[in-house]
């Protein structure tokens, strides 16, 4: 098999949804990753934070209600939650490769800054719940007082929502590049990364989530690497999932993965986006290929065996 640089995308099912939980998956993730460094790959990991930087968030809230001050910002709840999950996961590499006597690479975790555009789109039109459930007296209160956008979430009540805009720069790039050529397995733009809009000299934090199967599209771009790797709960992605006529899709080209993503056959805000970055990347350099697969295939996919490979045809 071919060695290759390759982008991993982690999905929410390689962290669980607690410390607890975290702390034993980041096991299996270990495995999966272990594995293919052992192969020769080059590897950089890019990793979700959802229910992390949520519960970061909540807790930062509270203790903000009672202090009397203002919350702590998002783009450093999102920083908080990067270093955190980058310690398991570093710590369980480590562990993971000691425990197969193999040498043992650098690992090492990059807190990472990922510029967005302020006139994106997305901040017209904020859609990404986070934080707490509330009452819609409290929710229009917090509105009010903080300049929040609130709204309601399935009948569950309102929460606070965020505008969820492209990665167009990632800014620690040049050290990124230089761990990865060193030979270190590098954990960075964690959470899609603290998203920042340029103001002169000085970089902004923004209250805004990027999504990180963008982010790792980028980062392998701008890495002119091999694969991207997208890591999720689901071994193939499907057209008419869930239906009688459900069909699993091997190897596809992008244009043909463009397609039923117009169709509406991929659910939004789960596997859309990780399509639309595989698309991207397929189509950026010729010879460059995405792959989407379950996190424990992760070897099986890279040699061909299973998951869903998109390319440029």
């Amino acid at each position: 098999m071919d060695k290759k640089k390759i982008v991993i995308a982690l999905g929410g099912n390689a962290l669980g949804n607690n410390l607890p939980e975290q702390m034993e998956a980041v096991k299996t993730t270990a495995k999966a990753i272990v594995d293919l460094a052992e192969d020769g790959n080059e590897i950089v990991i890019v990793h979700g934070n959802g229910p992390q930087v949520g519960v970061i968030n909540n807790a930062m809230t509270e203790f903000a209600h009672k202090d009397g001050s203002d919350p702590t910002p998002l783009s450093v709840c999102v920083a908080m939650s990067q270093a955190y999950i980058g310690y398991d996961i570093q710590n369980a590499l480590r562990e993971e490769f000691l425990n197969r006597g193999a040498k043992l690479p650098p690992v090492a975790t990059m807190v990472t800054q990922v510029r967005v555009d302020p006139e994106d789109p997305a901040f017209r039109d904020p859609s990404k719940p986070i934080g707490r459930f509330m009452a819609k007296d409290e929710a229009l209160k917090e509105a009010g007082d903080r300049g929040w956008i609130v709204r309601e979430d399935a009948g569950r009540g309102y929460r606070r929502v965020v505008a969820s805009p492209k990665p167009k720069e990632i800014i620690e790039l040049s050290a990124i590049r230089a761990m990865a050529d060193d030979g270190q397995i590098v954990i960075c733009c964690g959470g899609g990364g603290i998203p920042v809009v340029a103001e002169g000299k000085h970089l902004a934090g923004v209250p805004a989530v990027i999504d990180k199967d963008f982010a790792a599209e980028l980062l392998a771009e701008s890495l002119d690497a091999d694969m991207l790797l997208i890591l999720t709960a689901v071994e193939k992605a499907a057209v008419h999932f869930g239906k009688p006529e459900q069909r699993w899709l091997s190897e596809i080209s992008a244009e043909e993965a463009e397609r039923y993503a117009e169709e509406g056959q991929f659910a939004a805000g789960s596997m859309l986006p990780k399509v639309q970055a595989a698309i991207r990347f397929a189509r950026s350099r010729k010879g460059r290929t995405a792959v989407i697969t379950l996190l424990e295939k992760a070897r099986e996919a890279l040699q061909g065996k299973t998951g869903t490979r998109i390319c440029e045809k």
